[in-house]
């Protein structure tokens, strides 16, 4: 006989036991059928940040000389690009390396290039800058891009009308077959940003051969941001 304290302990045990077994032999539900959904949207940012490149060179037998007149070029630049509150610049590199003969044994000069990186929102205050900088540097590159603001506020605007695009994929796909739907799994892909070169090098480097070079033309244009949302819902009876 089993002693009344242990009694309770004892068929809780076997309850749970028989419950256990109970809900082992009762079989899962079936899987719900499922359906891939995938679309894109895309959108237009416009490119309001523009980056440039500006640089000047010099060769000279005396390493100190070409020193010399790189350094004059670039303070001077330094100077005008300052004058242009809506440009900001900085350094973006000096490299100088030595000239070799036609043996390739003697070294016949020595060759310096420094560069200035530009930036800015305003198209016309840097085009105007470019302008003035080419009569003594060259331009080695040219870009346009949306502004890291202006690509997220576009991107969030385009990631709502891709959630709104599969939303209604999914209610078209559901009410076809005449049955609910809900969402199991959802992926959202986007695209980086690609910089948009405004103009090549080669047209701005030929500018250098006029005496006055006119405002570097800028066309800013705009960047196509897509994305892509991609899941699977579940139908439902």
């Amino acid at each position: 006989m089993i002693p009344a304290i242990v009694r309770p302990l004892a068929l809780l045990t076997f309850a749970f036991a028989a419950n256990h077994a109970l809900a082992a032999d009762t079989p899962a539900p079936p899987a719900l059928p499922t359906v891939e959904i995938s679309v894109e949207s895309s959108r237009s940012a416009p490119n309001d940040l523009f980056r440039a490149q500006v640089y000047a060179e010099a060769t000279d037998a005396n390493p100190g000389e070409v020193a010399r007149k790189v350094n004059t070029i670039v303070t001077q630049a330094i100077q005008t690009a300052r004058s242009v509150p809506a440009v900001k610049v900085r350094s973006a590199g000096n490299s100088t390396y030595p000239v070799y003969g036609k043996t390739g044994r003697s070294i016949e000069a020595w060759r310096m290039r420094s560069t200035l990186a530009l930036e800015s929102s305003d198209a016309a205050a840097l085009s105007e800058l470019l302008g003035k900088l080419q009569q003594s540097m060259a331009v080695a590159g040219l870009s346009a891009n949306p502004s890291p603001d202006t690509w997220k506020k576009i991107e969030d605007e385009t990631i709502a009308d891709a959630i709104g695009a599969f939303e209604a994929r999914a209610r078209l796909v559901a009410g076809s077959l005449k049955k609910k739907w809900k969402i199991k799994h959802l992926s959202i892909n986007t695209g980086g940003m690609q910089p948009k070169q405004a103009m090549p090098y080669a047209r701005a480097a030929a500018m250098m051969a006029e005496a006055s070079p006119p405002p570097a033309p800028i066309e800013a244009g705009d960047s196509p941001v897509s994305v892509n949302v991609s899941g699977q819902i579940e139908l439902i009876e």
